[in-house]
């Protein structure tokens, strides 16, 4: 077994750090606090292939595994959590579930755009009253006699909600409840009857546009749909089997980046004649953050190999979210202590990682729901 970066992935690494250094760190913190979502950044990176990381290059897209998209997410979210959000929920979700649901047709239509970046991807799927309870969404498609679908509802923590120009939105096409009662839809920008609504005041990742998706009597085609009726649900999960494995991988870079940040500030900061990282109450701290980030690493990774090899990733999946995200909010935490009363201010980089951790503790199913995925994973 091979714990070392491939060569593809140590490039993938510097690609990143030349890149996000020039285009996203100069101006992240104007962006945080603005919560303006960088769109310029996100076609440079399309132009650069990591808008369609694991979209194969028949369809315009990198064709990469998803250990080297690990290293993508990871990569960037060391800089930036929100920029790191967004390159996930673009690669992951949206993009994701067109490739693995929709028909070739769909695919050569909408993936190559999605690849580039020429389009943006939204995913939805949670709403007001059904977050992790998303079985009692109420969001519903019906077929009016034309045999076209008439979407009514509205969907709210869509990550580019109002920047997207396609978005894949999993309806109630049966009664609430009810098995095999749901169905994904693939929806372009500027359908009628599909709007944008509230975007969000965030703690954190507040450079990733998040906002409600609204459809009042909303009208598609048969052409929308993906893959089978009542399917949508069962599509959702295999999705977010993949989708886990993103919120790790941003989580571990936002943990490796606010221990960066600690480790060097502790060489650095003095007192009582000598760097802090000098007393075991610091050293110790650093300790414990590297273990934790390496142990998450080798979980990430290890859902990343049973993921390419289409093997069952559900338990390790979800048991790499639950551990980074965990992980990121402690090693955020204990580098905002490191730095003291300079950890509370934004003139260093400690408290950005701190709003930003916590999000992946939430996103696409919380650690309780994490914690009850692998449950019933270990009790089968």
């Amino acid at each position: 077994m091979d714990f070392g970066l491939t060569e593809n992935q140590q490039m993938i690494a510097g690609m990143i750090k030349d890149f996000g250094e020039k285009n996203i760190r100069p101006d992240m913190m104007k962006w945080d606090e603005s919560q303006e979502f960088p769109i310029e950044v996100f076609k440079k990176l399309g132009e650069l292939g990591l808008m369609g990381c694991i979209i194969p290059e028949e369809y315009g897209g990198s064709g990469m595994s998803y250990n080297e998209y690990v290293t993508v997410v990871t990569e960037i979210s060391k800089i930036c959590g929100s920029i790191g959000l967004s390159v996930a929920a673009h690669n992951s979700l949206c993009s994701n579930h067109i490739l693995m649901f929709g028909n070739e047709e769909q695919k050569k239509k909408w993936l190559p755009k999605l690849a580039t970046a020429e389009w943006i991807g939204a995913w939805g799927i949670t709403e007001h009253n059904t977050g992790s309870d998303s079985g009692g969404m109420n969001t519903t498609a019906k077929q009016d006699k034309d045999g076209n679908w008439i979407l009514n509802g509205a969907k709210n923590f869509i990550t580019h909600a109002i920047t997207g120009n396609i978005a894949v939105v999993i309806a109630r096409t049966g009664e609430k409840g009810a098995k095999n009662s749901t169905t994904a839809f693939a929806i372009e920008k500027g359908t009628p009857g599909f709007s944008s609504g509230k975007k969000e005041d965030k703690l954190g990742m507040r450079a990733s546009e998040t906002a409600e998706l609204i459809f009042s009597d909303c009208k598609v085609s048969n052409d929308n749909v993906l893959g089978e009726v009542g399917q949508g649900f069962k599509q959702a999960m295999k999705i977010l089997d993949g989708g886990r494995i993103s919120i790790a991988s941003l989580g571990l870079g936002i943990a490796k980046g606010a221990f960066d940040a600690a480790l060097k500030y502790s060489k650095e900061r003095e007192q009582f004649n000598q760097p802090i990282s000098n007393f075991q109450a610091i050293s110790f701290k650093l300790a414990d953050m590297a273990t934790e980030i390496e142990a998450a690493e080798l979980l990430i990774f290890e859902a990343a190999d049973l993921k390419d090899r289409n093997l069952n990733v559900t338990k390790v999946s979800a048991m790499a979210k639950y551990y980074s995200s965990e992980v990121a909010v402690r090693t955020a935490t204990e580098a905002v202590q490191i730095f003291g009363g300079y950890g509370y201010t934004k003139e260093f980089p400690a408290e950005k990682y701190y709003r930003d951790a916590k999000l992946c503790t939430i996103g696409e199913g919380t650690s309780e729901i994490q914690k009850i995925v692998i449950s019933r994973e270990i009790l089968k």
